[in-house]
C-alpha cells in the first residue's frame, strides 16, 4: 500500500514531530562532582569536596552520594561523614552508613567489568535549599582502614526533583 502526502501535509507532519521533540526535551537539572583517589585509595584525611549553585529555592531537590569501587572492595557497607554547608554557613556533619551490596546478592548499584557505581539517596525525601547561593559539600571515609582500599572515587549529585 502506498501513501501519497499533500504537500501541506507533510508540512504538517514536520511540525507535529518538531512540536513532539520540544516537548518530550526537558531540560534537566543536575550537579555532579566525584573526586577520585590515587591508586583507588581513600584516605581519611582526603575529603571528597566541592561545591554548588543553588537558584531556584521553591524547587525539591534529590541528593545522592555516589561511590565508585573495585570488585575487589572488602566490605558490604561504607560509613562517611557527609558535611554540607549553605552559603554563609558553617558545615554540617552526620554520620552516613551506606550499604554497598550483600554476600546473597552481590554488589548493588552499575557494574562494568570489575568496577561498581553505586548512586544512593542521602534523604528518604527530595529536599528544598532554604538560601540561594553557592553550597559546599564534603564527604570523608570514617571506616577502621586508613587508606581504605578499592575506593576509585566518591562525590555528590544533586537533581531538582521531578512531580
Amino acid at each position: 500500500m502506498t501513501f501519497y502526502f499533500h504537500k501541506h501535509q507533510k508540512k504538517l507532519i514536520a511540525l507535529f514531530i518538531f512540536l513532539g521533540s520540544l516537548i518530550g526535551c526537558k531540560q534537566l537539572d543536575v550537579f555532579e562532582q566525584s573526586q577520585t583517589f590515587r591508586k583507588n585509595d581513600w584516605k581519611s584525611d582526603n575529603p571528597a569536596k566541592g561545591q554548588f549553585l543553588i537558584n531556584d529555592t521553591t524547587a525539591t531537590y534529590q541528593i545522592f552520594i555516589i561511590i565508585r569501587h573495585t570488585d575487589a572492595y572488602r566490605y558490604n557497607n561504607i560509613w562517611l561523614n557527609v558535611g554540607l554547608a549553605a552559603p554563609g554557613d558553617t558545615m554540617y556533619k552526620q554520620k552516613v552508613n551506606l550499604q554497598l551490596g550483600e554476600d546473597a546478592t552481590g554488589w548493588e548499584g552499575t557494574g562494568m567489568n570489575d568496577i561498581w557505581e553505586v548512586r544512593k539517596n542521602l534523604f528518604d525525601k527530595p529536599r528544598r535549599f532554604i538560601k540561594p547561593g553557592i553550597y559546599k559539600f564534603e564527604l570523608q571515609q570514617i571506616m577502621r582502614d586508613d587508606p581504605l582500599q578499592q575506593v576509585m572515587s566518591a562525590g555528590l549529585r544533586v537533581e531538582k526533583a521531578v512531580h
